[in-house]
């Protein structure tokens, strides 16, 4: 049998270490990306994870190109671009692959495969979702940095995933309910401004009770709007969703005893967002906050604090004030 052939559009942090796990296992890969992603990558590449995971991968083992002409002989293309790129890949999609291709959106959001879908009828577009953060401590080189499942609707893009990214620790999940998982990824990521305004990893910042109170109030929120559009959100953590607001209200004392049996997080992991807001590219908050923010203004539900956490992290991306303490977070927010 011939070996599907899997592009990886979004070769950066995400996208670098799923295309990446996938080489690893002999899929046959192309990462589509930016040069400044790509170019380390003519000595290969190297995996490592919280779990110990440690390897080479050769650089014949996988092609890398900036040239989207590649989607033509894709079988299976994985999307893993912020979701303002979805008009660019659409009309990559709709130029190069051919009718019937597989694909999977692994973007932050909510609405990015119905968006990949409508822009390119003649592809099989699916959702998935991915927990956990990855960060590049040197060019060419992806780090796991917290744990989770992969989620994706059921689809036959499974059964040549599922296998090969088990050899790299990644575990893939069936959700015959997306929408649930995916609004309850939207929750977890509530904490990325929080993370990213914070300037310090998220074990310190998740240490510190007034940057969780702060992530509490967004949360409650969160869970306000939800369950007023009628949605009952996927359990990711060992916790409920609904009960994650009151753990991280609780003294530091007792949150960090009970924090250990809940997620294992890597020392140095910082959001995507923190990544974001260093580089001085354009953050995700309207997939995220901003998402809550009109999800609730549909149905009656006020979000003032992620529309204050919005207001922040524009400001950031301008390039005013990007780190608070967690009292001055906390300070900032509406009472």
């Amino acid at each position: 049998m011939t070996e599907p052939h899997v592009v990886v559009h979004g070769a950066g942090l995400v996208g670098g270490f799923l295309g990446g796990a996938l080489a690893h296992a002999g899929a046959k890969v192309t990462l589509l990306g930016r040069p400044r992603f790509l170019a380390p990558l003519t000595r290969g590449l190297r995996l490592t994870d919280l779990d110990r995971l440690d390897v080479q991968v050769a650089p014949e083992r996988f092609t890398a190109t900036a040239d989207p002409a590649c989607l033509a002989q894709a079988d299976l293309v994985l999307v893993c671009v912020k979701a303002s790129a979805n008009p660019g890949v659409i009309a990559e999609l709709a130029r190069h692959a051919r009718p019937g291709t597989q694909v999977v959106s692994f973007q932050n959001g909510v609405h990015n495969a119905q968006q990949l879908a409508q822009g390119a009828p003649r592809c099989d577009v699916v959702a998935g979702m991915v927990p956990f953060n990855i960060t590049q401590p040197a060019p060419g080189h992806w780090h796991r940095a917290t744990e989770g499942a992969l989620h994706l609707s059921p689809h036959p893009a499974a059964a040549v995933l599922q296998p090969r990214w088990a050899t790299a620790n990644l575990e893939l999940r069936l959700a015959p309910d997306m929408r649930a998982v995916l609004w309850a990824k939207v929750l977890l990521n509530l904490n990325n401004p929080i993370n990213a305004l914070s300037g310090v990893p998220l074990v310190a910042e998740l240490a510190d009770r007034d940057f969780r109170c702060v992530l509490a109030a967004c949360m409650a929120e969160g869970l306000a709007a939800v369950r007023a559009a009628g949605i009952a959100p996927a359990q990711l953590t060992r916790v409920r969703p609904g009960a994650i607001p009151a753990l991280l209200r609780l003294p530091t004392w007792l949150y960090s005893r009970l924090a250990r049996r809940t997620l294992k997080i890597d020392p140095l992991a910082r959001s995507s967002m923190a990544e974001d807001l260093e580089r001085e590219c354009a953050t995700e908050i309207d997939e995220i906050n901003g998402a809550v923010v009109k999800l609730g203004s549909a149905h009656g539900v006020k979000t003032p604090v992620n529309a204050r956490v919005i207001e922040l992290v524009r400001a950031a991306e301008r390039g005013d004030r990007r780190r608070y303490t967690g009292r001055e977070l906390r300070a900032a927010m509406p009472r």
